[in-house]
């Protein structure tokens, strides 16, 4: 039996220096790695104390192979170099986070934390009044809550999915998988907003979440998404061809560029829009803060996108460009299908045309962040009050809300 007494007396001196100077002593820390191991050999021995059951379990752990589990790690028996870390394809241990490459995508794991927030937290009192009042809201301002809630509480479903099922398993940098990991989290507070104000409002859930398979407009943008996602979450899926990483590479422009890019834009200015007149303002709350989680989302894929770009240049060749643009344009197109849909006449100080100008705004600017020509010369701004919404250095308490006490990490950044 071992004897830490008999241990801690030998060399007694040096280990008192080591520990005083503040790191270890190599033929100190010898000595610890050869007790510590006798110690769990011996914690591994059968007793008469033992039952039949603890005696299976620990003779099964003696045919336990180290080398198979850490085959799989792919390179988990040596240190990570910064210089190995890659975004895609890397054959580094993805277990190890530190030293990190990409520091902006640890920030924005830390940001994202920094700004938590949960749905019950907002008081819906006022918009539940507003809405059983007959008189509460027209006709138009209840097709549009409808049919946002309708989208959006389904839309975060795909894009958790997406992540979860696919994005995850195929980037290859443990910062990035953080950051990921952080983002479904988030997916799903946002899936669980949606449904708190569909039950608050006592709005038929079966309607508001079949909408995706039932109204046209709606319908098509997840079709859309959806066929970008069914190769590459095929378990079987991997990359490391020049096909294989190009669908990769759509498929991240397709759900950040494009499903959080703009598909979430229409839906957030009308709901916004609400909130700025005083109306529906726990929904409108609710949606603020979406917005700026999918804010960061949308900042964080475009710098995968470029990052990928960077260390794989062969994959942004002429063709890739032309089908990356062609998928903002379509993008564009359905969204602007959407909000004629929801919008068929002006409400709330807007109508379709002031959005499509909006949605061509937006498009010019997703283009641009990943290096393609603008599609849309001209084009301005007609919500500038959009992006003082999603500016929280410019924030005053929009809507009286609590946003600035969320920050309990710091302070944010959205630049």
């Amino acid at each position: 039996m071992l004897s830490w007494d008999e241990f801690d007396k030998e060399d007694g001196e040096v280990a008192v220096k080591a520990t005083n100077a503040g790191h270890a002593n190599e033929a100190n820390m010898d000595r610890l790695d050869s007790a510590g191991g006798a110690a769990a050999t011996e914690a591994r021995a059968v007793t008469d104390k033992d039952s039949a059951a603890l005696i299976r379990a620990k003779k099964a752990l003696d045919a336990l192979d180290v080398a198979e589990g850490l085959a799989e790690l792919e390179g988990a028996s040596a240190r990570v170099a910064v210089d190995e870390k890659m975004m895609i394809n890397c054959r580094a241990d993805l277990n190890q986070l530190v030293p990190f490459k990409y520091d902006w995508a640890w920030q924005k794991y830390l940001d994202g934390c920094a700004n938590h927030w949960m749905p019950q937290e907002v008081n819906m009192t006022a918009d539940i009044a507003l809405w059983r009042d007959p008189q509460g809201l027209t006709d138009d301002e209840r097709r549009i809550v409808m049919r946002n809630l309708g989208f959006f509480s389904t839309a975060d479903s795909l894009v958790a999915n997406n992540l979860v099922l696919a994005v995850y398993r195929l980037i290859t940098n443990p910062e990035c998988r953080q950051y990921i990991l952080r983002q479904a989290f988030e997916e799903a507070i946002h899936t669980h907003a949606y449904q708190y104000c569909i039950e608050s409002l006592a709005m038929d859930e079966g309607e508001i979440f079949n909408m995706y398979h039932e109204i046209p407009s709606v319908a098509k943008k997840a079709a859309w998404g959806l066929k970008y996602t069914r190769s590459i979450s095929d378990p079987k899926f991997e990359t490391g061809t020049v096909e294989t990483d190009k669908e990769l590479l759509r498929n991240l422009i397709a759900y950040y560029c494009v499903l959080e890019g703009i598909f979430f834009y229409c839906g957030f200015t009308q709901i916004l829009s609400m909130g700025r007149r005083n109306k529906m303002t726990g929904v409108a709350e609710q949606f603020q803060y979406i917005l700026r989680d999918e804010s960061m989302h949308l900042n964080f894929g475009i710098d995968v996108i470029n990052q990928i770009k960077i260390e794989n240049p062969h994959l942004w060749d002429a063709e890739m460009k032309e089908e990356a643009s062609q998928m903002i344009l379509q993008g564009t197109q359905l969204e602007i299908e959407y909000a004629r849909d929801t919008m068929p006449r002006g409400v709330l100080g807007m109508n379709a045309a002031m959005m499509e100008d909006y949605l061509k705004f937006i498009a010019n600017r997703r283009l641009s962040q990943i290096g393609l020509k603008e599609e849309y010369p001209g084009t301005t701004n007609p919500f500038p009050w959009m992006s003082e919404i999603m500016d929280l250095k410019k924030e005053k308490n929009f809507f009286e809300t609590r946003v600035i006490e969320y920050q309990t990490g710091g302070a944010l950044s959205w630049d």
